[in-house]
């Protein structure tokens, strides 16, 4: 990759890694539900410019209500209840880890010794961080539902390989439009409409610029510089740095909100994180081409 598309990559790392922050920011201002309501709805409005990807209605609802609606409304709740931005940016990534076995029930994939062999270590420090539910603002309700949204991520993950190559901005934009009316239907009837009220009366700029954040930094621009590196770049070369995206994400809320990691959940962040890499990183790919590099 030139330097120029290694910065661009980095860029959208560090955007993603902050979002959790800002998720945080903005939960501080309103409800969960109604937050990932007006993400979706800010999101989806290139979609008024963009062509519809070619992907059957039913399939395409299903990935957005798994990929987007369910996904988001688990990890909005999770982290209002109990998980803080930086751990939730690494919990979140046991989707990496649960997309192989879904992918290999439902599509026929195998699955790897080398990929069991990371996800049994990020289950331990999984394990590990469950066992501080409790203090320093992590609770077993935030990391359970987390978790939820990881599942929601990796199923959607999935479907998502099944409906074909697709352009990836136009698709998450297009995905955008499902979620808003399922999300507003369930923030007014487990928020309340006069909960919904008070957090448009009471926002201010704060929440107004997280929306904006997680709705265009985050989502439109994010997903677009990373659809546009895929189209220069194989997908085994570009998607090794999401792996980053914990890493600035625990970095960030540890600058920005102060977030402090003890001993035993800082374990298992390593954990989790050294999981992922075995479990995902195209090591074979990569010892392929430096013996062809070799030979040559």
């Amino acid at each position: 990759m030139r330097p120029r598309e290694i910065l661009l990559a980095l860029f959208v790392v560090v955007t993603w890694g902050v979002n959790f922050v800002v998720i945080q920011v903005g939960l501080g201002t309103m409800p969960p539900l109604l937050l990932a309501t007006l993400r979706f709805a800010v999101a989806a409005l290139p979609a008024l410019f963009l062509p519809r990807p070619a992907v059957p209605w039913p399939r395409f609802i299903f990935i957005g209500m798994v990929l987007f609606t369910g996904q988001f409304a688990l990890l909005f709740i999770g982290m209002k209840v109990g998980m803080p931005a930086g751990l939730a940016s690494v919990v979140i990534q046991s989707q990496a880890f649960l997309t192989g076995p879904i992918a290999a029930l439902t599509l026929g994939e195998r699955v790897s010794l080398r990929q069991l062999g990371g996800t049994a270590i990020a289950f331990l420090g999984l394990v590990a961080i469950a066992l501080t539910a409790g203090g320093a603002g992590v609770t077993l309700a935030g990391l359970l539902l987390c978790l939820g949204a990881a599942l929601c991520w990796a199923v959607g993950n999935v479907a998502l390989r099944s409906a074909g190559k697709v352009d990836m901005f136009a698709m998450v934009t297009w995905l955008s439009i499902v979620p808003p009316l399922p999300l507003l239907a369930l923030s007014l009837l487990f928020e309340g409409p006069h909960a919904i009220e008070t957090a448009f009366l009471t926002m201010g700029w704060i929440g107004a610029g997280s929306v904006a954040y997680i709705a265009i930094i985050s989502t439109n621009i994010g997903y677009g510089f990373w659809a546009y590196l895929l189209k220069l770049y194989p997908a085994a070369q570009v998607a090794p740095f999401s792996l980053l995206v914990p890493i600035a994400g625990t970095v960030s809320a540890a600058i920005l909100l102060g977030e402090q990691f003890g001993p035993i959940r800082l374990l298992g962040m390593v954990l989790v994180f050294a999981g992922l890499i075995i479990a995902v990183f195209p090591f074979d790919r990569l010892r392929a081409r430096h013996g062809g590099e070799a030979a040559s």
